[in-house]
């Protein structure tokens, strides 16, 4: 479909000389009335009214990252995005929208990851209307316009249409955003000890999944004019069903990773101290007695608690 995000171009002033002609109508009326003889009908002066009251109706006010998408009994006529005070057609339509990033900090949702673990995930968006023609016609954003909540006290409050529009954008972009989390979430597995080694996952790979979310929510979010400009994975953790069982796991891990630690260094002491018992000829030791030194000393240095020493006190053969 043709891009109709466009700017408008319809007629404009400035609304302070708009304003002085206004008053200068409303002044000349005034002078109509006031000079009125006999029966005489002030039809300038009815006329001038009635031009005053409609055209006091094409003021415009728009602060910066605003917009205002003006329609024509039905018809888009543009986007007017120009800051400050100005005056157009009164007959126009306009609806307004902002241009400001917003945040959206979505609740963690539970998913099951590429190997199946169930998984708790959540995200925050940083977002902002781009494009207004299809956020305002492309999607259903007008049915939330006339949106009511409830005060602290109890009271009703009205919420205005762009407010709602407002409401309408977001609530959007929250469910697009849990189904592209959905989606990229069962693409990775949780952590390495679930998927192939040296595999992106969920936990070691952040700039790279943030990316690739970012641009799947972007796919989405086109539609409605909507853009990411950052998605990012603030909560990872596993389900409550299986984090127990995940823990010990994870504790086992680190615990035989140790333990690989402990004998690799400890054997390579052993080693140590034979070649330089034999270079230095302190001791000569047959194969029984290596063997008997080997074990004592990975007894010693493997073990959890401090060894208590023995002291040989007889011949090394007794």
């Amino acid at each position: 479909m043709e891009n109709k995000e466009y700017k408008f171009s319809g007629f404009r002033m400035s609304g302070f000389a708009a304003l002085f002609l206004i008053f200068a109508i409303i002044g000349l009326s005034i002078w109509d009335f006031a000079t009125l003889v006999g029966d005489e009908v002030p039809v300038l002066g009815i006329v001038g009214i009635v031009v005053a009251s409609i055209a006091s109706a094409g003021f415009r006010t728009l602060e910066p990252n605003q917009a205002r998408a003006m329609v024509f009994f039905g018809k888009y006529k543009g986007t007017f995005t120009e800051e400050g005070f100005w005056w157009t057609n009164p007959f126009y339509t306009a609806k307004s929208v902002s241009f400001r990033a917003r945040n959206l900090n979505a609740d963690a949702i539970k998913v099951n990851d590429k190997t199946g673990n169930p998984i708790m995930i959540g995200l925050v968006v940083v977002w902002r209307v781009k494009d207004t023609y299809k956020a305002l016609f492309e999607i259903d954003s007008q049915t939330m316009t006339q949106t009511v909540k409830v005060g602290k006290g109890g009271e009703v409050e009205g919420v205005g249409a762009a407010a709602g529009r407002m409401l309408a954008f977001e609530n959007f972009v929250r469910v697009q955003s849990d189904a592209a989390l959905r989606q990229v979430a069962g693409m990775y597995a949780y952590d390495n000890n679930n998927g192939e080694e040296g595999e992106l996952t969920l936990r070691s790979g952040a700039d790279e999944i943030n990316e690739f979310l970012r641009k799947t929510l972007n796919e989405r979010l086109a539609i409605a004019g909507i853009e990411a400009v950052e998605a990012r994975i603030n909560y990872l953790a596993y389900a409550p069903e299986i984090a127990a069982v995940m823990l010990r796991r994870q504790q086992a891990d680190a615990i035989i990773s140790a333990r690989e630690k402990i004998v690799e260094g400890a054997v390579s002491m052993v080693h140590m101290a034979l070649d330089k018992l034999k270079a230095e000829g302190v001791v000569e030791l047959d194969e029984e007695r290596k063997a008997a030194m080997v074990s004592n000393l990975l007894v010693v240095l493997c073990a959890d608690e401090s060894a208590q020493p023995v002291v040989n006190t007889g011949s090394l053969y007794n």
